[in-house]
């Protein structure tokens, strides 16, 4: 897959999603919805959140196409917002969870 040319707009769209992902409560709360399905409930006792706290994260997920509100019943639950979030989500996960074996730089092996 190659690599689309951005507009400065879009430049600034994907950034922006990554500068929030950076916050450590909103990327633990879309780690969490990645396995189901979740209520602003279930998601701030899982946290240790507070309900408020909770629900401002939220709001900029789903401002941010990060995330999206289903309707489960009476309840509203958080949803992944589509396979492209998963599979970049889940790909970060995979590279800090498995083994990695660094190939030595030029520099390192100059230094020995």
């Amino acid at each position: 897959m190659g690599v689309r040319v951005l507009s400065s707009e879009q430049v600034g769209d994907v950034a922006e999603v990554f500068r929030l992902l950076g916050e450590p409560n909103r990327l633990r709360i879309v780690l969490a919805c990645l396995e189901a399905d979740r209520t602003v409930g279930e998601i701030g006792e899982a946290l240790g959140l507070s309900q408020s706290l909770t629900s401002h994260h939220l709001r900029l997920l789903r401002t941010a196409r990060i995330l999206r509100a289903v309707r489960a019943g009476r309840n509203v639950a958080y949803a992944i917002d589509d396979d492209h979030v998963r599979d970049v989500v889940g790909a970060m996960v995979a590279h800090f969870t498995e083994p990695h074996e660094h190939a030595r730089q030029p520099d390192e092996e100059r230094e020995r």
